[in-house]
């Protein structure tokens, strides 16, 4: 474990790696950071749910303690709203118990009304990234646009139809390319080409990415650099904190460790994984 919060006199903000239902990691780390709902914030990188065993209470845990959290949406949490719509599971979904909870219903209607993206200067928070074009004014409003789709009677339309290759980014396109364009950035890019095209497959360690591609937030004279992204979904990217990024997956549910950063003085905490590795 890095740091403990011991003598705090102030109100901290907490930005947490993904959960995927690792309530047990979670509140092993809430612990060692002292966290008080009355006075911190957390700020959470999306995937709250799916792999881990506690989906259910992390969903929770979240919706309760509302006021003092800021989440964005990850790929699995968008898999859970698909799978609320009727789309089939995946081989490794630990997702019944959230599905079949009697307040199931409160919660998808909450989980899809929860942004894709939180600007608090100097700091972005994203699951996954963004297209080098984007600055962070047109990532906001292209990510409330997703939003708006989500929080409208299309979502299950808009969720269900996420499977597949990603969609380069174009300004031109429309309607659901467009959307699913959107969420191949926030919620899925790790390598992108020069272009800022998304590579579809990789999910290795960055030394290992394909030929011809680099890590989204290495590509050269991105425009979302007036900010710092602060985001997880690399799990074999793992905690890395640079002076323009802060990556905060570092494996979890794989029986690594939950990483959190105290953003406003940048010192770490991690805790090893209670969860038996998946």
């Amino acid at each position: 474990m890095w740091g403990f919060a011991q003598y705090k006199s102030q109100m901290a903000r907490y930005a947490v790696g993904d959960l995927q239902g690792c309530m047990d990691s979670f509140e092993r780390l809430l612990t060692n950071l002292r966290f008080d709902p009355e006075v911190d914030e957390l700020w959470l990188v999306g995937d709250l749910v799916n792999r881990g065993p506690r989906s259910l209470d992390v969903l929770r845990w979240v919706r309760r303690h509302a006021g003092a959290v800021r989440c964005v949406l990850g790929n699995h949490d968008l898999h859970l709203l698909a799978r609320a719509a009727g789309a089939p599971p995946k081989r490794r979904d630990t997702l019944d118990t959230v599905l079949a909870a009697p307040d199931r219903l409160e919660l998808i209607d909450w989980l899809r009304t929860r942004p894709l993206l939180y600007v608090e200067d100097p700091w972005l928070l994203v699951h996954a990234g963004l297209h080098p074009s984007w600055t962070v004014a047109t990532a906001a409003q292209l990510a409330a646009e997703v939003e708006a789709e989500l929080a409208g009677p299309r979502w299950r339309d808009l969720v269900t139809s996420l499977e597949g290759p990603p969609v380069p980014w174009r300004s031109e396109l429309v309607g659901m390319a467009r959307w699913r364009s959107i969420l191949s950035y926030l919620v899925r890019v790790r390598t992108c080409f020069a272009d800022g095209h998304v590579e579809p497959g990789f999910d290795g360690p960055p030394a290992q990415a394909p030929a011809g591609t680099r890590p989204w937030f290495a590509l050269p004279d991105a425009r979302w650099r007036t900010h710092v992204p602060v985001f997880g979904h690399w799990a074999a990217l793992g905690l890395d904190v640079a002076p323009g990024h802060i990556a905060l997956d570092s494996g979890c549910v794989w029986g690594k460790a939950l990483s959190a950063i105290r953003l406003d003085d940048r010192m770490v905490f991690q805790v090893k994984a209670a969860e038996a590795a998946r």
